[in-house]
């Protein structure tokens, strides 16, 4: 009989899984050895979140096996995934924070006799729980009055409490400062040495190639391939993440649309920055011309946005509109200095679902003019019926409640609202995902006519074609930081995708 310890510690083989019209994941595979750290990457619809609640039993596959410790699994609930020796630790830590952090690394295990608590037991399994990570905590300390760092430990600590044999690391570095990553790094490799299976899902590039083993790529849902981390350069990864193969054509500068921008910036940023967000970053937009943000997801190009808008507030730098310093404490400031914001996540962050498309279009208008100047029917109806026909909503009239509408029609009514208020500034955070291509052609005409008229567009797209093929300059960010400007002949697919993957010097 073969001995178990020389196979993979988890072998899943064309696992599939589907929702209602959407083939999240396609006969994918993937593989993850004893002491390994494996990353599994991709970009945003990938299929990564779906395989790792596929494997941790939030979802049941369609189809496909898994082998874990040369024994099939199937796991029902994440409780099933745990007594097998499966941990997961998400972005979010999942802690109690008013609890100790003894407390959260036993809980719902403690021990007890005649129906108390031992605590002695419970500090000691705790203390020898942070003392395998090398982390020297007081644990009878409230989780509340640790930092995300420690946090982020105490919840690796829980995970491995129930002797985890594989740990599912989610983005665990989204919100540390380089000096909190190294800590974990150096918490990974040691478990690595131990003989932990380690899958590390990031969109960090230099993360990647600071501690993973191997790479597991996935593409719409597909398996692309795994490969060795040191036998796979960076631009080949951000080829087979983005599914675009570089040629010579790529490197020919492309003709970029004449513009009259104006003399001076409209906003000007210089060092602003905010801890684990975003590190400082000088930036200058003008009106009348579309500025480019590109970058993988989690480069900073979102929180970019947020602090512009004034929903984050930087702790670093300084902001000038017109030459004039300026600090933004809140959207609404943003909005009176005339800012303008399409989130990536309209559903969420910008439609209100049971409003009407009119009352939806209206919205910004009417807070700028503030609730004892309001906005009467006419002057709505007016609005509203301007703009469904200047943006070609698709609607039956405008009554109809947002949420009937398809996604591209709702991003326009979104688009409509700033335009009434009439921004000198407008920032539009992936304003074309999820829509049909008649729709993304129409809000790209738009965009191009908006600049025309002088408007300042900050426009942020995953899509390479779509970034050269708008902007007239293109910032690119990795890591949360600038590591490039590319302006006019400059501006390419390739340009960006050498920037995004280049090492630090």
């Amino acid at each position: 009989m073969s001995d178990p310890t020389h196979l993979p510690l988890l072998q899943l083989r064309g696992i599939s899984k589907s929702f209602p019209g959407v083939k999240a994941l396609a006969e994918v595979d993937f593989t993850v050895r004893r002491g390994e750290v494996h990353a599994l990457m991709g970009e945003n619809g990938a299929g990564k979140s779906t395989l790792i609640k596929v494997l941790t039993g939030v979802y049941q596959r369609d189809g496909g096996s898994a082998l874990f410790d040369a024994h099939d699994i199937n796991p029902k609930t994440p409780q099933d995934a745990q007594r097998i020796g499966i941990s997961t630790v998400y972005q979010e830590v999942n802690l109690i924070p008013h609890l100790s952090v003894a407390e959260n690394i036993c809980l719902g295990r403690q021990r007890s006799k005649f129906g108390f608590l031992n605590w002695r037991e419970i500090r000691r399994r705790a203390e020898k729980a942070m003392a395998r990570l090398g982390i020297a905590v007081d644990v009878a300390e409230t989780v509340a009055n640790c930092s995300i760092a420690i946090q982020q430990l105490v919840a690796i600590a829980r995970a491995l409490d129930i002797d985890a044999k594989l740990l599912i690391l989610d983005e665990p570095t989204s919100s540390l400062d380089e000096k909190e990553v190294e800590r974990l790094f150096g918490v990974m490799r040691k478990l690595k040495d131990e003989g932990l299976g380690i899958v590390f899902v990031t969109h960090f590039l230099d993360q990647v190639y600071a501690v993973s083993d191997r790479i597991t790529v996935l593409r719409n849902g597909n398996f692309v391939g795994e490969y060795e981390a040191a036998s796979l350069p960076r631009i080949e990864l951000i080829s087979k993440m983005m599914g675009k193969e570089l040629s010579e054509a790529d490197f020919k500068a492309a003709d970029r649309k004449e513009h009259q921008r104006g003399e001076t910036p409209l906003l000007h940023l210089e060092n602003v920055g905010r801890r684990g967000s975003l590190k400082p970053l000088n930036l200058e937009i003008f009106e009348g011309e579309v500025l480019g943000l590109s970058g993988l997801l989690g480069s900073g190009r979102t929180e970019t946005a947020r602090l512009l808008f004034g929903v984050d507030q930087p702790d670093s730098g300084t902001t000038r509109l017109d030459g004039n310093p300026i600090k933004l404490k809140s959207p609404r400031q943003a909005m009176e200095r005339k800012f303008g914001f399409c989130p990536e996540d309209r559903k969420t962050e910008a439609i209100i679902p049971n409003l009407s498309v009119r009352e939806n279009i209206v919205l910004a208008l009417q807070v700028n003019q503030g609730w004892m100047r309001y906005v009467s029917r006419a002057k709505q109806n007016e609005l509203a019926d301007k703009f469904i026909k200047a943006l070609n909503i698709k609607t039956p009239h405008a009554e109809q409640p947002i949420r009937l509408l398809s996604g591209g029609n709702q991003q326009k009514v979104i688009l409509a609202r700033w335009l009434a208020s009439h921004p000198r500034l407008l920032i539009l955070d992936e304003p074309t995902r999820g829509i049909d291509v008649g729709a993304k052609l129409e809000i790209e005409k738009l965009v191009a006519s908006l600049a025309g008229e002088g408007m300042a567009i900050l426009f942020i797209s995953s899509d390479l074609e779509e970034m050269v093929r708008n902007s007239h300059r293109v910032v690119v960010l990795r890591d949360r930081k600038k590591v490039c400007e590319l302006q006019g002949g400059e501006i390419s697919e390739s340009a960006i995708m050498h920037a995004i993957a280049k090492a630090e010097s």
